[in-house]
């Protein structure tokens, strides 16, 4: 295996890792004043705060803010691996990524500070940033890929570069709806797997209508695609296979989520919120960025020299160990259902 192709898999691997993870951060977010209320409780009286317990914050609350380590680490392979495509990519992208730092910032902070506040008007505003920082990144990463399997538009200088026309047009707008419903599903199926029985039950079938949802969409920007409108992919074949395998991952966590098999459930949500990530770089590779018209940039516009590479492979050696064995630690320190093992973090 080349180091250009051992770093692109690392690249891939980390923005999927981040989709699978920050992705049930951003569901629970939208899911949490509807589902989070049956066990709402108030806040401890040292906290000063009239604010309520939220049951389905509960549940990402061990993870919080820790999942953002993996895009973190993605922007830091891409800008010292792919240099050329994080140039053109942040800039031609700015708005989006604009959009969704401001969420980010937004939704972290109303959901530490929504305990601590003082009647029932400012908890429902924190509320409402709760889900509005939750929803705008998540439709905003879904237009991201629309835009990445459409191409954007290039300049006759070679940037690139997006406006209202392209992102409001009908495939980046479906691909944003599609992700916010399946980040939305996946949350659904973490709170299932997290939360105590009478809050799981709901959250089940909540998830299961949402991945539905998401699976009608996903149908609609397939059916663009067919009509010209849609996906550019240089690899058709690669690309049906990999459609057919999130088609199948929906359809798992759809019929495991009715099922009450909440294991199951979230690992077919998380197949699917990872593999629009290999579809992006495995059904238009050598491409890493497309155009509308004219020539992308390739693996190899885009890649630093070889020497850069070895030097980051030391880096990347030690870094994406850390980062694997913190996630596992977590996750088996916090393991166990929230209203049965842990008390309220939020």
């Amino acid at each position: 295996m080349s180091l250009e192709t051992l770093w692109l898999a690392l690249l891939g691997l980390l923005l999927a890792g981040y989709f699978v993870l920050g992705g049930y951060d951003y569901g629970v977010q939208m899911l949490s004043p509807f589902l989070g209320a049956p066990d709402a409780a108030p806040a401890p009286a040292e906290e000063g705060g009239a604010g309520e317990r939220n049951a389905a914050l509960d549940a990402i609350a061990p993870f919080f803010l820790g999942n953002e380590v993996w895009l973190v680490a993605f922007a830091g392979a891409m800008f010292g691996a792919f240099p050329h495509l994080e140039g053109s990519l942040l800039s031609g992208l700015y708005p989006l990524i604009v959009a969704i730092l401001v969420g980010l910032v937004l939704g972290n902070a109303a959901v530490q500070l929504r305990g601590r506040s003082r009647g029932p008007r400012a908890l429902r505003r924190w509320n409402a940033l709760v889900v509005l920082g939750g929803a705008l990144p998540a439709v905003c990463w879904g237009i991201v890929v629309g835009l990445l399997l459409h191409g954007v538009p290039r300049r006759a200088d070679g940037s690139f570069h997006i406006g209202a026309g392209e992102v409001f047009a009908p495939f980046p707008l479906t691909c944003g709806v599609a992700t916010a419903l399946l980040f939305a599903g996946h949350g659904a199926a973490f709170i299932a797997l997290r939360s105590e029985p009478e809050l799981a039950a709901t959250a089940r079938r909540v998830g299961a209508t949402l991945i539905a949802a998401a699976g009608a969409a996903s149908a609609l920007a397939l059916v663009l695609s067919l009509f010209g409108v849609g996906a550019s992919m240089t690899k058709t074949a690669t690309s049906a296979v990999l459609f057919l395998l999130v088609a199948a991952a929906l359809a798992a966590g759809w019929w495991c989520l009715t099922r009450g098999r909440d294991v199951l459930a979230f690992t077919a949500t998380c197949a699917a919120t990872a593999l629009p990530v290999l579809l992006i770089g495995a059904g238009q590779y050598p491409y890493l960025l497309t155009a509308a018209s004219g020539a992308g940039i390739t693996v190899d516009d885009a890649v630093a020299d070889e020497a850069t590479l070895k030097l980051l492979i030391g880096f990347g050696v030690v870094i994406f160990p850390l980062i694997l064995a913190y996630q596992a630690w977590s996750w088996w320190a916090f393991r166990g259902r929230t209203g049965l093992r842990h008390p309220s973090y939020f």
